[in-house]
């Protein structure tokens, strides 16, 4: 059980990574929704850690992460979809 406690101390010490750079390349290149979503959170992390809720902050990371992966997820399968259509529609005309 102290090893538990001495890791989530050592994970605690240093602010998590905001996911900015992520955040900021889904929305201009996949999806604009997602990605403005995932910004407003990787914006949050630091001072919500600077404040002392690194619960909040480290959600907060998880939050963007996930926010922009699912913003290149959706653009990959809107793309794909795209492309199946334009195909389907030239095979048909």
């Amino acid at each position: 059980m102290n090893e538990f406690n001495q890791n989530q101390n050592q994970n605690q010490a240093y602010c998590p990574s905001s996911n900015m750079v992520w955040a900021i390349l889904c929305t201009l290149f996949c999806c604009l929704p997602l990605g403005i979503v995932a910004i407003i959170k990787a914006s949050s992390v630091e001072k919500l850690w600077y404040q002392g809720r690194q619960a909040e902050a480290i959600k907060a990371s998880s939050d963007a992460r996930n926010y922009a992966l699912w913003g290149a997820v959706a653009s990959l399968i809107f793309g794909v979809l795209y492309v199946v259509l334009v195909v389907m529609g030239a095979m048909m005309a």
